[in-house]
């Protein structure tokens, strides 16, 4: 696949600093390896509690995953609440859904705190295709009574008419709380913020191998950070650099397009809320306006590891195919980035030795996630781990196969969902 695609985010991207190559040796209190959101988050954290922290981006901030999703911001794990409850027990199941709405309410904090021009919008609607979908919602919305969360409510075929304009849902469970930005503008914005903390982030610079000890030395090409503490938030890049946690994550491309600029009153006639939406199929549709009235449209996975072919005049099948009044419009953008999924779809958080932690596999829920993952990382190594160690307690494997068959395998599975969705 060509991850590195222009995107439109790219195109609109606020500027940064030029920020150098790490040559030679430096000292820090704590090692940030990655310079998404969640390693930002984490510099931000523990730069304000006043640890010395350097952090290590391989290209630029914010160049992969975080800076090219499609921007939704919700609660939640891919995986579900039922199957934390069945891993965890329902107490901390409970406690982690609490976490999920912190996570929302902490990007809320920051954009705010931080002025980050990211152009944050409210609303999130679930969309059902089929009368299965309908059920879920219901059960969804039923779900957050019972865990005390009160953003949500069902909305009618006869009220989705009158806020997404295309003929194919049902209903739709909408979430007041949960909502859309800029992803690229908003991890930019943190690591400028984490900067202002104090932190330093060096760019263009790959973490080669990390040796732990009583100081944790991280290698790189040109130079070596000695550290206390080292936090891994690479996610899918990190790969040889920790391989004893790569091979439970899998890296899956997923993609977006945006449409040339509808103007104010087309793009409104689209979503008249404003909302991000996705549907409820396992390969799904997702999409929403951007601040200069295009309609950015994610669908497609690939689990392959190839880009599909043509890809724009399939993302513009799949518009038109949701909003058929769309036809007349071109694609000006069209990208992929690799998202980092477990087996199980829940996170993966846990530690390589007593002073070397990684978070991992957000599977699609990294703008909240990642943005709290880096504030836990923060508590324990303040030396308060419990929030943390819930994380850890989720239990995880490999994905089956091993390195050769692993992603045919997941390939044939994900063949049965598509089915099942076209069903």
């Amino acid at each position: 696949m060509t991850p590195d695609r222009p995107s439109w985010y790219a195109a609109t991207a606020h500027s940064a600093p030029a920020r150098p190559a790490l040559a030679g040796r430096v000292d820090a209190d704590v090692c940030v390896v990655g310079g998404g959101l969640a390693g930002c988050s984490t510099a931000l954290e523990l730069a304000a509690r006043g640890l010395r922290v350097v952090l290590l981006e391989e290209r630029t901030v914010g160049a992969a995953a975080s800076g090219r999703s499609g921007g939704q911001l919700l609660p939640g794990y891919a995986c579900g609440q039922r199957s934390l409850v069945g891993s965890l027990g329902a107490g901390d199941a409970k406690r982690l859904w609490d976490w999920s709405v912190e996570g929302l309410a902490l990007a809320r904090e920051r954009i705010d705190r931080h002025a980050i021009a990211c152009d944050w919008r409210p609303g999130h609607l679930q969309l059902a295709l089929k009368s299965r979908h309908e059920t879920e919602i219901a059960r969804e919305l039923e779900e957050h009574a019972r865990l005390g969360y009160a953003s949500t409510r069902l909305v009618s075929q006869g009220e989705l008419r009158t806020l997404v304009a295309s003929p194919r849902y049902r209903a739709a469970l909408l979430d007041t709380a949960a909502g859309h930005v800029h992803p690229l503008n908003y991890t930019l914005g943190v690591a400028l913020a984490a900067e202002r903390a104090g932190a330093t982030i060096f760019e263009h610079t790959r973490a080669v191998s990390i040796t732990p000890g009583d100081t944790t030395i991280v290698r790189t090409g040109s130079g070596e950070v000695h550290a206390r503490f080292v936090a891994l938030c690479g996610n899918t890049r990190l790969g040889a650099t920790a391989p004893s946690i790569r091979a439970r994550i899998m890296p899956v491309g997923t993609y977006v397009a945006a449409t040339a600029p509808l103007g104010a009153a087309r793009a409104a006639a689209l979503i008249a809320n404003d909302a991000a939406a996705a549907d409820l199929n396992w390969v799904l549709d997702y999409f929403r306006l951007s601040a200069d009235h295009r309609l950015l449209f994610g669908g497609l996975v690939s689990y392959s590891g190839h880009e599909p072919p043509h890809l724009v005049e399939t993302l513009r099948r799949r518009i038109v195919h949701v909003f058929p009044q769309l036809a007349d419009v071109r694609v000006d953008y069209a990208w992929g980035g690799l998202l980092d999924i477990t087996a199980s779809r829940a996170p993966d958080f846990g530690r390589l030795s007593p002073t070397v932690y990684y978070v991992q596999g957000f599977s699609g829920h990294g703008l909240a996630l990642a943005g709290l993952a880096g504030r836990l990382i923060a508590e324990t190594i303040a030396g308060h781990a419990q929030r943390f160690d819930v994380y850890t307690r989720i239990r995880h494997r490999p994905f089956p196969g091993g390195s050769a068959l692993a992603r045919p395998l997941l390939v044939a599975a994900m063949t049965w969902y598509r089915l099942r969705d076209a069903l």
